[in-house]
């Protein structure tokens, strides 16, 4: 994704939103998955989902593979802050 398109998304709206940092956790551990097995997962409905999504998309931490109707979303690991992220929710964890 565009980076210009990327910092369009502050920090503070990522982190705005629990639904939206459970997302991001599980696709950082996950690194892909599905709407419907990630919202199993994160214990969210599909519209919530699906909002968290748009916005993460939006800022470039993710994105969304198309295979027909089957939407497949993967964290970008090869982005620097995606990377960041993730270290800092290992050592949350650990």
């Amino acid at each position: 994704m565009d980076t210009e398109i990327s910092q369009k998304i502050g920090i503070e709206d990522l982190f705005s939103s629990r639904g939206r940092i459970k997302i991001l956790k599980e696709l950082a551990t996950s690194s892909e998955l599905n709407i419907s097995e990630l919202c199993r997962r994160v214990n969210l409905n599909h519209s919530s989902t699906k909002s968290h999504l748009e916005v993460l998309l939006k800022s470039g931490l993710i994105e969304e593979k198309i295979f027909g109707r089957i939407k497949i979303y993967r964290y970008k690991a090869e982005d620097l802050r995606a990377r960041s992220l993730k270290s800092l929710f290992d050592i949350w964890k650990s």
